[in-house]
């Protein structure tokens, strides 16, 4: 039988096929399907566009091209094609992340035209909350807007320190800065701030009514090794699961040994694995 095979930018039509294929898997699809679902799929609102991989005219995989380029349940003869429509189109993503597989395969057939990479990660377990939560953190809270001045040079700090890059060069900061204003504005943004200084935070990135990804877990350099990290987890993590979405996820790099102590303590095990390379 011939098969035929193709890329394409997809469209409104596509989105109940799009919704199925993200469904198939709500924690290592939550970042591609919570952007679906908070703006749609049209390029123009989204942001970003949605390569769909057609065989025989059926929606098998996809790849999100934002800022960042995250393939989705891409095998290898989607991973050739969406290489090859990502080297015609030109590199304009900061990031490729996703499954290990399929980020390697990717990286291999795009690394001769967009390389070298500022950073690989090679391994970053993805973990789920499906353990016991200890005790939590009682002043660890949702932060207010009116302290987005304190909770920014927090955020930009974290991302400093995880990144290698500071989140605001570009532009003076700020879109950055929106970023944030926009998690606190959805109570996705929570922190123990002592005397108008962060010192403990962590926000809710991606969410869906199945899952949502804790992201940009942070203790001040100073004042790491006192406790503050556990309870201060689970106290989002208990937020997290009775207010925003039942399955609880988040991902590490693998290196990481104290923040995966400190999942661990939490109740994270490991579901995947993804994999990162950061221009």
């Amino acid at each position: 039988m011939l098969r035929t095979a193709s890329v394409r930018v997809l469209g409104g039509r596509d989105l109940a096929a799009a919704h199925t294929l993200l469904d198939s898997d709500p924690v290592g699809n939550v970042f591609v399907s919570s952007r679906l679902r908070a703006a749609g799929i049209e390029p123009g609102r989204l942001g970003a566009e949605l390569w769909g991989f057609i065989e025989n005219g059926r929606l098998t995989a996809l790849c999100y091209a934002g800022a960042n380029l995250v393939p989705v349940g891409a095998g290898p003869a989607a991973i050739k094609h969406f290489a090859d429509h990502a080297r015609w189109q030109g590199r304009r993503c900061s990031s490729i992340v996703g499954p290990v597989p399929a980020v390697r395969d990717l990286w291999e057939r795009l690394e001769p035209y967009w390389g070298p990479a500022r950073a690989v990660r090679a391994r970053q377990p993805v973990l789920e909350a499906t353990g016991p939560v200890p005790a939590s953190d009682p002043l660890v809270r949702r932060v207010r807007l009116s302290e987005l001045g304190i909770l920014l040079p927090a955020c930009v700090a974290m991302f400093t320190e995880e990144v290698g890059v500071p989140p605001d060069a570009g532009d003076g900061g700020a879109l950055y800065r929106a970023r944030v204003a926009e998690l606190i504005r959805t109570g996705r943004a929570f922190a123990r701030i002592e005397d108008g200084r962060v010192v403990f935070k962590a926000e809710i990135g991606a969410v869906t009514s199945d899952a949502c990804q804790i992201q940009g877990v942070w203790v001040p350099p100073d004042l790491r090794g006192r406790g503050l990290s556990v309870p201060g987890m689970a106290a989002v993590v208990r937020r997290a699961q009775d207010e925003v979405a039942p399955r609880v996820t988040l991902y590490v790099n693998d290196y990481n040994t104290a923040a995966r102590t400190t999942y661990a303590r939490c109740g994270f095990s490991e579901v995947d694995t993804y994999m990162s390379v950061l221009f």
